[in-house]
């Protein structure tokens, strides 16, 4: 299991976001050496967790549950095949491309060792955007995505560090519940009948999940009571 990528982007225009100033940091490409992953602070208030990238809508992107988003390089290769057109790493604006790491089986509040220090947790899943759609130029690339299934995980920086291509990933602790970054998904998409099941995942969970995960499970109980 290791990182293929680093990936960060730059703000520019385009016409495809919602972002409040009209630019995006979607378009990410590798990088090269070594690069400072931290926490960025509050979402609303701070961007991404790699140096260099640019996180332009802060109303939904970005934070410390958000700090780092990863995308399978086997997925991508799937894509390829669907698409029939290259997808080069850091396309999806993942952070982190990466090779024999089960992304979207990975448990919320699993933690990855990066490199020598880099410490990363699971808090959620990718939920596909109007910008993603926009970056993609596919036709009802939002509702292909979601049917899918495998939106990649984003990630909470536990401990800071520096990681660069090839860097090997290993899991260092899996929680214990079976709240998968795939079942956290389909719960936010296309069947919120699971949303209680995130509650197993406690703390581990990104905040709006969990607390949408509350108000979902406290309205059904209503429902059964009656």
């Amino acid at each position: 299991m290791r990182v293929l990528t680093v990936n960060a982007g730059r703000a520019r225009k385009v016409d495809y976001t919602s972002a409040p100033s009209g630019e995006t940091g979607i378009g990410k490409v590798p990088v090269e050496g070594a690069v400072r992953v931290e926490d960025p602070g509050p979402k609303g208030l701070a961007g991404g967790g790699v140096a260099g990238d640019a996180v332009c809508d802060l109303r939904h992107h970005g934070g410390k549950h958000q700090a780092v988003y990863a995308f399978a390089r086997e997925e991508l290769d799937r894509w390829e095949r669907e698409l029939g057109r290259p997808l080069a790493n850091g396309l999806f604006g993942e952070n982190l491309t990466t090779l024999g790491v089960d992304v979207d089986g990975a448990l919320l509040g699993e933690r990855w060792r990066i490199g020598a220090s880099l410490v990363l947790e699971v808090t959620d899943a990718r939920i596909p955007c109007r910008t993603f759609a926009g970056r993609m130029g596919e036709p009802g690339w939002v509702r292909r995505f979601t049917e899918r299934g495998a939106p990649g995980a984003y990630l909470r920086v536990v401990e800071p560090g520096e990681i660069r291509a090839g860097d090997p990933v290993e899991v260092v602790y899996r929680p214990d519940h079976e709240v998968t970054v795939a079942l956290a998904f389909r719960a936010q998409t296309t069947r919120r009948e699971l949303l209680p099941l995130v509650l197993a995942a406690g703390g581990a969970a990104h905040p709006e999940l969990l607390e949408s995960a509350r108000t979902y499970a406290a309205s059904t109980a209503g429902v059964s009571a009656s």
